[in-house]
């Protein structure tokens, strides 16, 4: 099949099934076009749209994203996961300010110079906001050009990107590329799924190589499964009150620039912590662990409670700062730190009920006895 019949293919097949009325797709520019196809990076479109639809309603166009805090972008992120995708966008649309006067580029070489960008969320971005021809290869196009064509090898591999790249730049269509690759990326996203390929639906399956010979689980070839390796860590959840105590993370690394309880390697090593700041850990509850799927590793986290036991202590040295439990407050937090947030609260509710029952019951039984 030549590539001006596949994309005739798959055009006609976008005009009568591909999607039209995602978020995005509507008053279309670069901007709107650009966080979509971050936020869609490894994440489902269903999963997505709440978010850009919060995202964008928080920070509508470039300038308001770039003027914005990085821990406001962070929390309007919190949940997506991969949050190195957030602060790229953030760094990137200040350079977008300062270096091309609030005008996002134009130009591939450009667009690809900035944080978080690669050449398919470049090619996207300018083929789907500004009709300009460029093809793309995000992991829905991938699946199909790899069946239809019956590409070997998994497609993390150089050799095999080439190849995967050199079809979708054969394929793609000279007009209408906007179209052509939002319909690519559909056909990927609701008939050629990873797991059951709906190929009765499939505008190319006559051709496809995959489909002739039955071996459509096959391609993509995925990547070598290795034993994902254990990780273990404690945090040290310090109450005050109706507050928790919270630090930023390091810009690098996992949850790089979040906010979370203080984290150590050992629970020696958090006592020791305590110890140093005069706390009495006497009372410290160690409470059942909570574990948490990296892309590349499993942490299993041990909580520890302690509350103060006089009010208005400060241990905020440098980067802590005291987060009011039940409060939606405007930092990024990763969702295992939220869920124990959310742990912490009802326990301590619990606590002041209790404490609350206890006043009560001492109350009433002064008033017997007088």
């Amino acid at each position: 099949m030549t590539g001006d019949n596949f994309s005739r293919r798959v055009l006609a097949w976008f005009e009568r099934h591909g999607r039209k009325h995602l978020p995005w797709q509507q008053q279309v520019t670069p901007y709107r076009v650009w966080v979509s196809e971050i936020m869609l990076q490894q994440t489902q479109v269903q999963t997505v749209i709440p978010y850009y639809e919060r995202f964008l309603q928080r920070f509508p166009d470039l300038q308001a994203l770039a003027d914005a805090p990085l821990d406001d972008v962070l929390h309007h992120w919190s949940g997506l996961g991969y949050y190195a995708r957030a602060r790229n966008l953030h760094q990137a649309a200040r350079v977008v300010r300062d270096q091309h006067q609030g005008e996002f580029p134009r130009e591939f070489d450009a667009v690809c110079q900035l944080p978080g960008i690669g050449r398919s969320t470049a090619g996207a971005i300018l083929s789907l906001a500004c009709q300009q021809r460029f093809a793309i290869l995000d992991g829905n196009v991938k699946r199909v050009l790899a069946r239809f064509y019956a590409v070997e090898g998994w497609p993390g591999k150089s050799a095999v990107l080439k190849q995967l790249w050199e079809l979708s730049e054969a394929v793609t269509s000279d007009e209408r590329v906007a179209e052509f690759n939002q319909a690519m990326m559909d056909l990927g996203a609701t008939v050629c799924t990873r797991g059951r390929p709906d190929c009765a639906r499939c505008p190319l399956s006559d051709a496809c190589r995959a489909h002739a010979a039955g071996t459509q689980a096959r391609y993509p070839q995925p990547k070598p499964r290795a034993r994902l390796p254990q990780r273990e860590t404690h945090m040290l959840l310090l109450v005050d009150g109706q507050a928790a105590y919270l630090e930023r993370r390091p810009a690098q690394g996992i949850w790089g620039g979040l906010w979370s309880f203080p984290e150590f390697d050992s629970r020696e090593a958090l006592l020791a912590w305590c110890d140093a700041r005069a706390l009495d850990t006497a009372g410290i509850e160690t409470q059942p662990p909570l574990g948490h799927t990296f892309s590349h590793f499993h942490l299993t986290i041990t909580p520890h409670r302690l509350a103060l036991k006089n009010p208005g202590f400060s241990v905020m040295e440098g980067s802590g700062r005291w987060y009011t439990l039940g409060r939606a407050e405007a930092v990024g937090l990763a969702a295992p730190v939220q869920r124990l947030l959310g742990r912490l609260q009802r326990t301590t509710n619990e606590d002041n009920q209790h404490g609350a029952n206890g006043q009560l019951r001492e109350t009433g039984q002064r008033s017997r006895r007088a």
